[in-house]
């Protein structure tokens, strides 16, 4: 997506700004038996927490956008919020594309790039994500194989660092300057190959507000399914104070 413009709602300089990055995985309703039924956010839910950030004031933004008007001089709008969504799973194109075109704001999606061959589990086809990426959306890397980066050599870090990103240039043209940690694992010495292999900021599972002064620890808002939307706005409440 282009720069945020100077036409934009509240539009305004924000070097400085501290914003909220959600986090979403699959949204979708559980199926029975799930292991992790707190990581599916109903399309319905989903829909009316948009809503509800639309109603509050807030406006969807891009990573790179974020990162531009902390380095670059680049435009925020007024109440400026990310959105992001882990792994890659084919709700996102099916449920939560629709509700964020109708808003024109885009998404961002952390792709894990082996979902791509597993359309059978759940996972985006690369068809999906040139729809997202021709709608606006930004595609950043989760790595290949979803790996605890704290827990395996340097050398296999590098490559899921490299290879993840590489594989996602090729495929779908974009620049993938973002990174997201697997699980949310990360220490200092993860932090140094992430910045190394070229990325420009790397987001968390820590909750608060992301902060130009924390670019390899970013922290997000994780959105979880018994939330609904009162717990949705909550938890942006907490967030924000």
């Amino acid at each position: 997506p282009a720069a945020v413009p100077a036409s934009a709602p509240g539009a305004h300089r924000g070097a400085d700004e501290a914003v909220p990055i959600l986090m979403y995985h699959v949204i979708s309703t559980p199926p029975a038996g799930a292991p992790y039924p707190e990581l599916y956010v109903s399309g319905r839910d989903f829909a009316a927490q948009m809503g509800k950030l639309r109603a509050l004031g807030y406006h969807a933004i891009t990573q790179q956008q974020l990162w531009d008007a902390w380095h670059r001089g680049g435009l925020l709008p007024a109440k400026p919020v990310v959105i992001s969504f882990d792994d890659g799973y084919q709700g996102v194109y099916k449920r939560a594309l629709p509700v964020l075109r109708k808003l024109r704001w885009p998404g961002v999606v952390n792709l894990e790039v082996r979902v791509l061959g597993q359309p059978e589990q759940g996972g985006l086809t690369p068809a999906m994500v040139r729809g997202l990426v021709k709608a606006g959306w930004e595609i950043d890397s989760h790595t290949i194989n979803h790996v605890d980066l704290t827990k395996v050599s340097s050398e296999t870090a590098r490559t899921e660092l490299a290879a993840s990103r590489a594989r996602i240039r090729a495929l779908f043209k974009v620049p993938a300057n973002f990174f997201c940690y697997p699980a949310g694992k990360y220490d200092p010495a993860v932090e140094d190959l992430v910045r190394q292999a070229g990325y420009l900021a790397a987001t968390t599972v820590d909750p608060g507000l992301a902060r130009k002064e924390e670019p390899y620890a970013l922290k997000r808002v994780r959105i979880d399914g018994s939330d609904g939307v009162d717990g949705f706005a909550e938890k942006l409440q907490q967030a924000a104070a």
